[in-house]
């Protein structure tokens, strides 16, 4: 007896699976998703869903770095506006996953499974792209004397965002609006450029 289910690729049951967990992980903590209800939702077997994830963390750093790889870049937004349009672009769009998803966020920066190495390689990985992308576009070059101070400021605002984020969610006492700007105005200022400056007149 056939039931008229769509027999899907390796590929593709691995994305059905990763795009059932992002809904589940972002809609309650990581605690409450049930890797039978993700397998139940998929129409698959347990095993099956263990097949292509040998534990639940590994099924949830999976879903991370996913997501991760589908979040806008600031490389990608029209690349001819100004630099402070660019970034404050690119943070609406980040804040607004974060509060679509924030029970995940939660679990990637501050719960338990925060600490698993897989997950915390997923954070590193990362956050080393954004570092890159951020310095790259906003015209650092590699080769300045004080080219360590510039990375090392990016990665201290890569925390500083983590870090209000999680407030934010935790107390809402300001608007997405604002914590963008804030963030905005972090980064900017610890880079020394200032409002509506190009890249190349800061101090590269």
């Amino acid at each position: 007896m056939t039931t008229g289910r769509r027999r899907l690729s390796p590929e593709q049951r691995r994305e059905q699976l990763l795009r059932i967990g992002a809904r589940l992980f972002a809609e309650r903590p990581y605690e409450q998703v049930w890797i039978e209800e993700v397998a139940e939702r998929a129409e698959v077997s347990r095993g099956l869903l263990y097949h292509y994830f040998p534990t639940k963390r590994d099924f949830f750093a999976a879903v991370i770095k996913d997501a991760s790889s589908r979040l806008p870049q600031l490389a990608e937004i029209d690349p001819t506006l100004p630099v402070t349009e660019r970034l404050a672009t690119g943070l609406d769009l980040f804040l607004r996953y974060v509060e679509a998803n924030e029970h995940s966020y939660r679990a990637v920066h501050r719960g338990a499974v925060g600490a698993d190495p897989d997950i915390r390689a997923v954070v590193r990985e990362n956050n080393a792209e954004l570092e890159r992308r951020i310095l790259a576009d906003l015209g650092a070059d590699p080769d300045a004397r004080d080219a360590e101070i510039y990375r090392v400021a990016v990665r201290g605002w890569l925390a500083f965002v983590i870090a209000t984020c999680l407030d934010w969610l935790d107390r809402r006492t300001i608007t997405r609006d604002q914590l963008r700007d804030l963030c905005a105005r972090t980064l900017l200022g610890a880079l020394g450029l200032g409002q509506g400056e190009p890249p190349g007149s800061g101090p590269w």
